[in-house]
């Protein structure tokens, strides 16, 4: 039987003839989740064997990652805004993007105001809103699957947030809301095969694809907030890629319209006022 720091090293041989990205990272994740252990266990027991059942695991786990399974969808779990969210291929992973939503939305919002996410997922969004801000948090998904995973991460994280099934915002009262955020799908169809592997084939496809132009869900969303929005409500949107000029025109009636670039400087938040 290995040792760990063999496992290591084979795994990331393994994982580098595979062509996945950030290979010694990766097999340190997988190792310390087939041995229920944080990584710093690994350096400083190097040296220890391992059991028959941590090296079954462990080459379960490297298999499905060199057949593209998402590192997180492997684990169960991803960080969003410093708390562990679990994921399952019920939802899309969490990105560190998005947090850029959650700025904007924290500058937007006062303890008690109403809160709804569109397109929840794993809940990310409304569970770090409620636990920052003291917000009463919403959040709303099509799929039930998607929705079961929210309720078991704010339960599990000890966030009180509602969570609906329903088509968008199809479920909410009229004027019942103080903001809404969102990281709504934005992948065009066409775009399909250009996508990583790991999210075409792994992420699920309603939380990516918004129709053959990718502006979809934000024609739907713009059109029905001034609905849902209390007079002076804000609705905080994630941008994708190409989507700008088209989402800011949309809002081209709205009030206090801003834009927030990510790190990069891509413009990666829209915000504006009913």
């Amino acid at each position: 039987m290995l040792t760990v720091g063999e496992a290591m090293q084979q795994g990331t041989r393994l994982l580098e003839d595979a062509g996945i990205a950030a290979s010694r990272l990766t097999a340190e994740v997988l190792l310390s989740h087939a041995m229920h252990c944080q990584r710093v266990y690994l350096y400083a027991h190097s040296e220890q064997q391992l059991k028959e059942v941590e090296w079954i695991h462990y080459g379960r786990y490297l298999h499905e990652r060199m057949k593209g399974k998402p590192t997180q969808y492997i684990t169960g779990r991803q960080e969003f805004y410093g708390r562990e969210f679990r994921v399952t291929a019920d939802v899309l992973i969490p990105r560190p993007e998005t947090e850029h939503v959650v700025e904007a939305a924290l500058r937007a919002v006062k303890r008690g105001s109403r809160v709804l996410d569109i397109g929840t997922g794993s809940g990310a969004l409304p569970i770090t809103l409620r636990l920052e801000a003291g917000v009463e948090a919403w959040g709303t998904d099509i799929s039930a699957a998607a929705v079961a995973v929210a309720r078991e991460n704010a339960e599990r994280i000890g966030a009180p947030v509602r969570f609906i099934v329903c088509d968008l915002m199809a479920a909410i009262a009229p004027g019942s809301m103080d903001v809404i955020v969102s990281n709504p799908p934005y992948v065009p169809l066409t775009h399909k095969e250009g996508l990583q592997r790991e999210v075409r084939d792994w992420e699920p496809h309603v939380a990516l694809f918004a129709g053959e132009s990718g502006f979809e869900i934000y024609d739907r969303i713009v059109s029905d907030a001034p609905r849902v929005l209390r007079p002076g409500g804000w609705l905080i949107m994630e941008l994708g890629f190409g989507c700008f000029e088209h989402v800011t025109g949309l809002l081209s009636a709205w009030q206090e319209v801003r834009v927030d670039p990510d790190l990069a400087g891509i413009p990666r938040v829209i915000s504006g006022r009913t």
